[in-house]
């Protein structure tokens, strides 16, 4: 029996989260079997609440129906975004591409795999950004757009990170630019993003940034003044490491 490659790995992680899963994830689904890429996508639990695993296993079978190469990986505990992302890329030793999009729905699922498809056209890495351009829109509140510019100046002036959106959540890269810099990675939590595009730049990898629609949506867990402190300090602990 021959068994199709799956050289793209493309992970949404979920943390108490599948409400907003169900409706993306339906999008994502139909998407993915529209779409001629080899995806294998697998939804990465962040230790939720034990009541979010059958909510998640009835979701899996659900979009399995449409796209069957999905599955379901439920980490032993919370430790963050960034943790079960790594956690999630490291279970395909052999994909070429490794990528991750935010469960809420905020990047579209034909956004993300534009940004894929992209990626593989170019043979780099591929970040989606939001930016308003004359074919994409960006809605969020005012507080997050601040909460944004102010983490992208910190970035920038702390890091050296010449990127125009570190944090949007839709990300492809050449898995073997990333196997190159994981052992360095250790932020678990929303600066994963920025401590992993560091890591890159340092190791001298490259990557094409590319406007997205991008709509805030409700539920969300980042909350601009409660993790502006954490943030902060998740900078300078990435500044401090070791080029």
């Amino acid at each position: 029996m021959s068994v199709t490659p799956h050289p793209i790995l493309l992970v949404t992680p979920v943390w108490n989260d599948s409400a907003r899963l169900k409706a993306f994830g339906e999008s994502l689904a139909v998407a993915l079997a529209a779409s001629p890429l080899p995806v294998r996508w697998i939804i990465a639990d962040d230790g939720s609440n034990p009541a979010e695993h059958p909510r998640l296993i009835q979701l899996q079978n659900a979009f399995a129906q449409v796209f069957p190469a999905v599955q379901v990986h439920f980490a032993a505990a919370h430790h963050g975004k960034g943790a079960v992302i790594r956690e999630a890329w490291a279970l395909a030793p052999d994909a070429d591409w490794l990528a991750f999009v935010d469960a809420d729905g905020s990047v579209t699922a034909e956004g993300m795999l534009e940004l894929v498809g992209r990626a593989l056209a170019d043979g780099s890495s591929v970040l989606g950004i939001r930016k308003r351009t004359a074919t994409t829109r960006v809605v969020e509140s005012p507080w997050r757009g601040l909460a944004h510019r102010g983490f992208l100046l910190a970035a920038r002036l702390l890091l050296g990170l010449q990127c125009a959106d570190p944090q949007c959540g839709a990300k492809i890269l050449k898995a073997s630019d990333y196997r190159r810099i994981a052992n360095r990675l250790s932020e678990n939590g929303l600066a994963f993003d920025s401590e992993l595009l560091t890591a890159l730049r340092r190791d001298g990898a490259r990557w094409s940034e590319i406007p997205v629609n991008w709509i805030q949506k409700k539920g969300g867990k980042v909350h601009p003044l409660r993790d502006a402190w954490g943030m902060l300090a998740a900078l300078l602990r990435i500044r401090k490491q070791p080029r």
